[in-house]
């Protein structure tokens, strides 16, 4: 049985090991059934200015990542965008 706590440890790391990324936030875990859903906002640098030889920046991104109750990562996948968040567009 796992707890919140661990959910969010597991998804930290495997988002590190896994993308190239800064920083990470888990901001929504929910327990589905048997099964664990989470959403963490990463910081990573953009990788058009980097294909470009340009200065880096670092962009926002959301990525979604899903496990069962052994906390074994069976999904992930960026989002477009993450309601509730102050996204704006530029």
């Amino acid at each position: 049985m796992s707890n919140i706590i661990d959910v969010k440890k597991a998804v930290v790391k495997f988002l590190k090991e896994n993308i190239s990324c800064y920083d990470v936030t888990v901001i929504k875990i929910e327990k589905v059934q048997e099964s664990w859903n989470s959403v963490a906002e990463v910081y990573e640098d953009d990788s058009f200015l980097k294909s470009m030889n340009l200065p880096p920046k670092q962009v926002r991104l959301f990525y979604s990542v899903k496990m069962d109750e052994k906390l074994e990562i069976t999904s992930f996948e960026r989002l477009n965008s993450f309601e509730g968040t102050d996204v704006t567009s530029q």
